[in-house]
C-alpha cells in the first residue's frame, strides 16, 4: 500500500477538503471530533510532502493585536486552544504540551498618524481583555533599551499570549487523530468541479477520478481562486511572496527579541539563538502560486540596513538561510473569507488569510465544522468574515497586516 494512497475508497462522501495543509487539517479534524457529525470525509492534497505550502513556510506566531475584534477573539481561541491542546484533543497522553514562546509583538509608530493608530488599536485590544500596552518612546527604551528609538513616536506591546508557537505538533496531530476517526487522505490534484444551480456536486481528479460530495471545501491557500473557478466563481484570492531571513548576531541581545514591526515594513524576532525576519517582495505583486524564486538583492540593500538601523547591535550578523513563501492575500480587505460561497451554498470558504491562516486555524477549523454540520455557529460567530460583506462592499478592513 502506498504512503499516501491516490485513489479513493468510495465514489461519493458527505464532505470533500481540497487542501490538506494547515486550515485544511483544522477542518478536517474539528468534522471527526464532533459528536453531531457523523458523515465520510475525503482530504485531496496536491503535495503531501507540503514542501511549498505557506503550512510548510510559516513563521508560527500568535498574536491578539489586531484591528479587528472578530481577528481578536479568533487568536484569544487560539492561545487558549495551545495551552489546553492536550486536554482538547481528548487527554490523549501521545500529546505533548505545546511549546509557546511569549515574547510578545512590538509595533513601532514613526509618525503621528501612524501612533494615533496604534492608541486606537490598543484601546480596542484592551476592551477584548488582551494584554496590549501603549508605551512612549522612553517606555520602550526602560525596557528593551537595545532599540534606536530617534525616529519612533509611539509602540504598542503586548505579551499575555504572544509569541511563537508550535503549529506543527498541531498540524501533525490533527491529521493523525483524524485518520484514526475515520478521515481518508489522498495525495492527488483535483483539476474539475461539477456544478448544478446553487450547488457544487463533487470533483475530478487529474486521474479522471470523480467524486460526488456533500459540501466541498476550498482550503487551497494561495490557490483559492483556481480553486474557485473550477466551480464558475470569483474570489479575491491572490498569492504573494513573503521573504523569510535567519541570522545570527555577533553580539546577541541581552533579553529575547519581541516580534518587531518596523517602519521599515520589516519585522524581526529572536529564534531560538538566532533570529528571524521577514517582509513582502519589492514590488509586491500577484505571483504564480509555484514561483519560490529569490529576490537576493533584498537582504543585502533593504532588510539588513533596516535591522541595523532600528537595533544598532544588528550591524554585525550573518545571514544563515532564507526562504520564500507565499501569503493567500485578499485584495479586498486583508481578512480571511469564510462561510458558504452565495453563489454555491455548499461550497465552503476558507481562503484569503493574508498571513494569518495559521494562528486563525483553530478557530476556522472548529466554525467550519459547526457551519457544515449545523448550517450556523455554536460557538464564535464568524459570520461578519463571510463572502457577502465584500460583494456588499461592507468591507472588514484589518489594518495590522505585517
Amino acid at each position: 500500500m502506498p504512503a499516501h494512497p491516490t485513489e479513493p475508497a468510495r465514489t461519493s462522501y458527505d464532505v470533500v477538503i481540497i487542501g490538506g495543509a494547515m486550515v485544511g487539517s483544522a477542518i478536517a479534524w474539528f468534522l471527526a471530533d464532533s459528536p453531531d457529525f457523523t458523515g465520510s470525509v475525503l482530504v485531496v492534497e496536491r503535495d503531501p510532502s507540503f514542501e511549498h505550502s505557506s503550512t510548510a513556510h510559516t513563521n508560527s506566531c500568535m498574536r491578539q493585536q489586531f484591528t479587528t475584534k472578530i481577528n481578536i477573539r479568533i487568536s484569544q481561541f487560539a492561545a487558549d486552544y495551545v495551552k489546553s491542546f492536550r486536554q482538547r484533543m481528548g487527554g490523549d497522553e501521545r500529546i505533548p504540551e505545546i511549546a509557546f514562546d511569549r515574547f510578545g509583538y512590538m509595533y513601532l509608530a514613526a509618525t503621528p498618524e501612524a501612533a494615533a493608530g496604534l492608541r486606537t488599536a490598543q484601546a480596542l485590544q484592551a476592551s477584548c481583555g488582551a494584554g496590549t500596552r501603549h508605551l512612549s518612546p522612553d517606555q520602550v527604551a526602560a525596557e528593551y533599551p537595545f532599540y534606536n528609538l530617534a525616529d519612533i513616536l509611539a509602540a504598542n506591546h503586548n505579551t499575555q499570549d504572544e509569541g511563537y508557537f508550535d503549529g506543527t505538533t498541531l498540524f501533525d496531530w490533527w491529521r493523525r487523530k483524524a485518520g484514526e476517526r475515520g478521515v481518508e487522505r489522498i495525495a492527488g490534484e483535483v483539476t474539475a468541479i461539477g456544478r448544478a444551480g446553487n450547488r457544487v456536486t463533487g470533483v475530478t481528479l487529474s486521474s479522471g477520478t470523480t467524486i460526488a460530495a456533500g459540501h466541498i471545501v476550498n482550503a487551497t491557500g494561495p490557490r483559492a481562486a483556481r480553486t474557485a473557478s473550477m466551480a464558475g466563481l470569483v474570489l479575491p484570492v491572490e498569492p504573494r511572496k513573503r521573504y523569510t531571513f535567519v541570522f545570527s548576531a555577533e553580539a546577541p541581545l541581552p533579553r529575547p527579541l519581541p516580534l518587531t514591526i518596523d517602519p521599515s515594513g520589516i519585522h524581526v524576532r529572536s529564534d531560538g539563538a538566532l533570529y528571524m525576519a521577514g517582509c513582502p517582495a519589492r514590488p509586491d505583486p500577484a505571483v504564480e502560486p509555484d514561483d519560490f524564486t529569490q529576490d537576493f538583492t533584498l537582504w543585502e540593500e533593504h532588510v539588513w540596513p533596516a535591522l541595523a538601523h532600528r537595533i544598532p547591535d544588528f550591524e554585525r550578523i550573518r545571514l544563515v538561510r532564507s526562504w520564500v513563501g507565499h501569503y493567500a492575500f485578499n485584495t479586498v480587505d486583508q481578512n480571511a473569507i469564510l462561510g458558504s460561497h452565495p453563489q454555491a451554498t455548499n461550497f465552503i470558504l476558507a481562503n484569503g488569510f493574508s498571513g494569518h491562516g495559521f494562528q486563525q486555524a483553530p478557530a476556522v477549523g472548529r466554525g467550519m465544522a459547526e457551519w457544515i454540520a449545523h448550517g450556523h455557529y455554536r460557538t464564535l460567530d464568524l459570520s461578519s468574515l463571510h463572502l457577502e460583506r465584500i460583494e456588499a462592499r461592507r468591507h472588514l478592513t484589518e489594518a495590522a497586516i505585517i
